[in-house]
């Protein structure tokens, strides 16, 4: 059996035709794409800004505590003195 090349006249016109039948492209993917990186963008700043409060409340809580604990022993000792007399 022989085998039946095609021509070369014939490959422009199939290129052609490949071309005619692509898909369109999607008009919004441009601006979803946009709103995408954007949105990620802002999330990894709220990232940043989240991390350095977190770090500004962590100090602001632990010496509120260290405060509470001085006072609360600074009354008991001063309780201490007066009820035993010392």
């Amino acid at each position: 059996m022989a085998k039946v090349e095609p021509t070369t006249a014939a490959a422009p016109e199939r290129e052609a035709a490949d071309q005619e039948e692509e898909p369109p492209l999607d008009p919004g993917a441009i601006d979803r794409a946009y709103r995408l990186h954007r949105a990620r963008r802002a999330a990894r700043e709220r990232w940043h800004r989240e991390k350095k409060w977190a770090g500004f409340r962590f100090w602001l809580v632990l010496v509120l505590v260290l405060v509470a604990t001085v006072l609360v022993a600074a009354r008991t000792l001063g309780e201490l003195e007066r009820v035993f007399g010392l």
